[in-house]
């Protein structure tokens, strides 16, 4: 599948047209075309990112083609849930769009973990609005299907959400329409309503309010990969004293004195380099932006 032509302006031809376009034939060959993409180091997600701030179109569509995978992984998680495949991809490029704009490189986090939330939180919006029509009647649902499907195309051609008046335009209705069909997609929505291909799960099964967001999870993994390689910068024993004290990697904390006896000290050496490898972990500008 053609990629697009980079610097053209508009986001390349994949996002949009080739995936809504796909029959299971072209499907394939798009998911195979992609699986031969080769992945980006952390140096590439750097040196795009950079040139992705000074507006480098061609920048943009490499690192979008080379994280499409990511979004294939992540449509997998949500198969049988009520969209179609076709459109759980879809929706996940959308994200995927998303965080590439987004994304921070100073922060040092690996661009994948980034991702992933804005491409499961694409995805879990694109399931919402589902069972929002499955409960209204047939001609809104299909109007509403058409209105997104044609919001789904004003994102990706302009690179932002569209106003309500550029969406009226290419939908081809009144403004106040479209508040009309959106009232009808308030409409609630039980946590019971059945998905899946037989109706055998539950909505509240997937979307659970009490359940921890993709953002809370992504947000944890963020923490665990920057103290990680904070704790890398360690000299060895003061990195084995703050994970046993501490009780990181699932351990259970101990006392000084257990620490002392693990790693044949005096419990006053053992403070002594714990004070030291916690005032060279406070100077960490990683740790120091995950608590801001």
């Amino acid at each position: 599948m053609d990629s697009g032509s980079p610097g053209n302006g508009s986001e390349p031809a994949y996002t949009h047209e080739a995936v809504a376009e796909a029959t299971s034939d072209s499907l394939q060959l798009f998911l195979r075309d992609i699986s031969h993409r080769p992945l980006l180091t952390g140096a590439q997600e750097v040196d795009l990112a950079k040139r992705i701030e000074r507006g480098d179109q061609a920048a943009k569509d490499r690192m979008i083609e080379a994280n499409l995978r990511l979004v294939v992984a992540n449509a997998k998680r949500y198969r049988g849930a009520g969209l179609p495949f076709l459109d759980l991809i879809q929706e996940g490029i959308l994200g995927l769009i998303r965080a590439v704009e987004k994304f921070d490189h100073r922060r040092g986090f690996k661009f994948s973990t980034y991702a992933t939330w804005w491409i499961r939180q694409a995805m879990q919006r694109g399931l919402q609005h589902h069972a929002r029509t499955i409960r209204i009647p047939v001609h809104v649902a299909q109007e509403l299907t058409r209105l997104r499907a044609i919001e789904r195309r004003l994102v990706a051609e302009l690179g932002r959400d569209a106003t309500d008046a550029e969406l009226a335009a290419a939908a081809g209705v009144d403004p106040a329409h479209l508040d009309e069909l959106r009232a009808a997609e308030r409409i609630p929505v039980s946590l019971e309503t059945p998905v899946g291909g037989d109706g055998d799960a539950e909505l509240g099964e997937l979307l659970a309010s009490e359940a921890p967001s993709p953002l809370d999870e992504v947000a944890v993994e963020l923490e665990e990969e920057s103290i990680q390689r904070a704790l890398e910068r360690l000299d060895e024993n003061g990195r084995r004293v703050i994970v046993l004290r501490f009780g990181l990697g699932g351990r259970e904390p101990l006392t000084l004195r257990q620490v002392a006896k693990l790693m044949n000290l005096s419990p006053e050496g053992v403070r002594k380099l714990e004070r030291r490898a916690l005032r060279r972990l406070g100077e960490e500008r990683e740790l120091q932006a995950l608590a801001a």
